[in-house]
């Protein structure tokens, strides 16, 4: 955890343990880390090694069982003895470090312990069986899994294999993954004493996919010195500059950073409420990213202020008195503890000004929010085990359980199971690795929600496409349209966080995706699903298209203008004749009009045409409708374009009753096609029915009464 967590602005309430915490000096990871990177230091010196690990043990787990670690730890010296590592240190300095590392983070007793001995049965004589035999299977599976990943050979061959097994391992249990990401980071301090090709070739690797896993997974304490360090290795220069930026303003006179801290301390004591204002500084490649966007630095610009308070209703009071007493800056909001991000992350974000142009990014967040932020999923503890009274809410089920009774694994977050579920189907290692690296070049997620209430976790710039795979699978190759909050949109629409999608799926088996979806696609889940299709379908076929024409009226036909109904007209002697505008049915409210050669046309009240005769001076006619119920309609169809479509469209109006005079369909476009049918019903009441019935074909998304642009007779 950050030393700066542990300064409290205000007094409050302590958890319990949190004076004894507050006893000793705590080991602060991200300073020795910055120390290491700002001037000389004695890296990997760990004098009394075993003994920090246990005083950073118990501050986090007071009750813990020590005796696993320290028999752990005398196997592990023991089996190592002799074993020197490149940088001259015996050997044990690096799974001491490795579980130093752990331990701050707060990583529970198997973890520890199987971090002490990560190296044992890779490197020495010790087998798992014994592992199994002293310290139980749980143990001796997380060093295999360790073990596994341990054997990477990081040429670029070899890449691709190796992490479709590290991802099966993290799957499994993702505390091995947590185990490797800091023995990733202990290599990556003591990486001077390799030549310079190396050290360049493991930063790429750590920076292509264990930093973006390190995302993945919330422990924000290992990405950010991990982003630290590749930075150092990869762009020297940049670093440089980044270096002497940060020196530069640690040598000012004045703070205004502090200063707006002091204000925010005072504005929240005087609301009563209790909190701790911190100052984070801002690691390398924070600065040098900030640098790059803004040009010159602020004073502010080095840090952001930490808001920690002990209830979450508590965040949203604060965020309440800041934007009040304070200038906010209202772009600069947002809530991830209503929507928390992928990795688990939860804090209100905002920012205040101050009259000089100052500005100060503030995060507000509950002591165990900060811990999750820090220490992602190692702050979950063991996930098999009961749950602690602290981790409960109070009705012996542990805080953001499934309601449902079974238990949201914290060691499969989302993104991880799509993972896992995409690299089973991933034809081949080097298709794996390329969508692996994609799909963690996202640095950025959304949540969409469904019309249930669920939601689907999707990278950002992710399509309806993306939606359908990531919500059915390989069955979203029937989707065949969608809509976002309410509206009908293509499957190539981009989301927005927040979106509510309902997607819209045919019923026919011989669905299929369109190649075209390849474009729209971002995931990998959804690449792979749509490429596997096309690849065991040879010869593909172009969008289903319905005949361009299926029936077109010929010029003597009265389906363009449909043929009088009984309709009584005031003016003796009319001719009556429908408007093909709105094309009346009874029991349509309808009105008419004196147009040349004697001729009435019978309108909707509501059609627009109405309003145009008016201004036009029509004389106004009354009309009503006779006794005879049989009429003539055009109604107009919106579908996707699949299979069958036109079959079963003109069988259903068949089966309800109806006469199709003349049809036409327009070609294809994205894959939507518009139909117009004119219509002989027997009975004008059964309209809404024969309507209702060409709705529940299976594509269709809309039937309506046609309302034709005409020109006036």
């Amino acid at each position: 955890m950050s030393a700066e967590a542990t300064n409290p602005a205000t007094p409050g309430p302590m958890p319990p343990g949190a004076q004894r915490r507050r006893s000793r000096p705590r080991i602060d990871l991200r300073r020795l880390g910055r120390a290491a990177l700002l001037g000389p230091a004695a890296r990997g010196r760990l004098p009394d090694a075993i003994g920090h690990v246990v005083e950073a043990h118990r501050a986090h787990h007071p009750d813990a069982d020590l005796d696993p670690l320290r028999r752990a730890y005398v196997l592990a010296e023991s089996s190592h003895r002799g074993q020197m590592r490149k940088s001259g240190e015996p050997y044990i300095t690096h799974p001491l470090a490795v579980t130093l590392i752990l331990a701050e983070l707060g990583a529970e007793t198997t973890t520890l312990t199987a971090s002490l001995l990560h190296d044992t049965v890779e490197d020495t004589e010790v087998t798992l069986d014994q592992v199994r035999e002293e310290f139980g299977e749980e143990v001796r599976y997380l060093v295999d899994g360790v073990t596994k990943l341990e054997k990477v050979d990081y040429g670029a061959a070899a890449e691709p294999e190796t992490f479709r097994k590290m991802l099966v391992a993290t799957g499994s249990d993702v505390r091995v993954m947590s185990i490797k990401l800091a023995d990733r980071l202990h290599n990556m301090r003591t990486l001077g004493v390799m030549r310079p090709e190396k050290q360049a070739r493991i930063a790429k690797v750590t920076r292509d996919v264990l930093i973006p896993l390190a995302e993945r997974l919330g422990v924000q304490a290992l990405k950010t010195e991990l982003e630290d360090l590749v930075f150092a290795i990869l762009h020297p220069e940049e670093y440089a500059h980044t270096r002497q930026l940060i020196v530069n303003n640690a040598s000012r006179d004045d703070d205004p950073l502090e200063e707006i801290a002091e204000e925010v301390r005072v504005v929240l004591r005087e609301a009563g409420l209790q909190a701790e204002v911190l100052i984070r500084p801002r690691h390398f490649v924070s600065v040098h990213r900030v640098s790059r966007k803004r040009g010159e630095m602020r004073g502010s610009d080095f840090g952001r202020l930490l808001v920690l308070v002990n209830e979450d209703a508590d965040c949203y009071g604060v965020l309440g008195e800041l934007h009040t007493c304070l200038t906010p800056v209202v772009s600069e909001f947002k809530d991830f503890i209503a929507v928390p991000k992928f990795n688990l992350y939860q804090s209100l974000h905002t920012a205040v000004a101050r009259t000089d142009g100052q500005v100060a990014e503030v995060l507000i967040r509950t002591h165990q929010m900060h811990k999750v932020a820090e220490a992602g999923v190692i702050a979950l503890g063991n996930p098999y085990a009961p749950p602690s009274e602290e981790q409960t809410d109070g009705d012996g089920t542990r805080a953001g359980d499934a309601v449902d009774g079974e238990r949201a694994d914290p060691t499969r977050p989302g993104w991880l199971s799509r993972l896992l579920d995409w690299q089973e189907a991933a034809p081949d290692p080097d298709t794996f690795w390329s969508t692996l690296r994609e799909d963690l070049a996202q640095d950025r997620e959304i949540t969409v929600y469904r019309p249930d209430g669920g939601t689907l976790g999707l990278p950002a710039g992710a399509s309806c496409v993306d939606a359908a795979y990531a919500q059915y699978g390989e069955d979203a190759h029937a989707c065949i349209g969608a809509r976002v909050n309410g509206r009908l949109v293509r499957l190539s629409t981009v989301l927005s966080d927040g979106d509510t999608v309902q997607l819209l799926m045919g019923q026919d088996a011989a669905s299929e995706p369109s190649r075209e979806w390849l474009e729209h696609a971002h995931t990998p889940v959804a690449r792979i699903a749509i490429t596997r299709w096309l690849a065991a379908h040879p010869s593909p076929a172009a969008p289903p298209e319905a005949p361009a024409t299926t029936r077109r009226p010929s010029a003597d036909a009265p389906a363009a203008r449909p043929a009088a109904a009984d309709v009584v007209v005031d003016q003796p002697g009319a001719t009556v004749r429908l408007a093909g505008c709105c094309t009346p049915v009874p029991p349509d409210d309808i009105t008419g009009f004196a147009v040349r050669g004697g001729v009435v046309t019978v309108h909707r009240v509501a059609c627009a045409g109405v309003t145009r005769m008016k201004e036009l001076g029509r004389t106004e006619v009354g009309v009503r409708w006779g006794d005879t119920s049989e009429c003539r309609v055009t109604l107009f169809v919106e579908s996707f374009g699949r299979p069958h479509l036109l079959a079963d469209l003109t069988e259903a109006i068949a089966l309800e009753g109806g006469d199709i005079v003349s049809a036409t369909v327009e070609p294809p476009s994205q894959q939507r096609v518009r139909h117009t049918y004119t219509l002989q019903l027997p009975d004008a009441a059964h309209l809404p029915v024969l309507m209702r019935a060409m709705r529940n074909v299976p594509g269709v998304f809309d039937v309506g009464r046609a309302q034709h642009q005409t020109t006036t007779p």
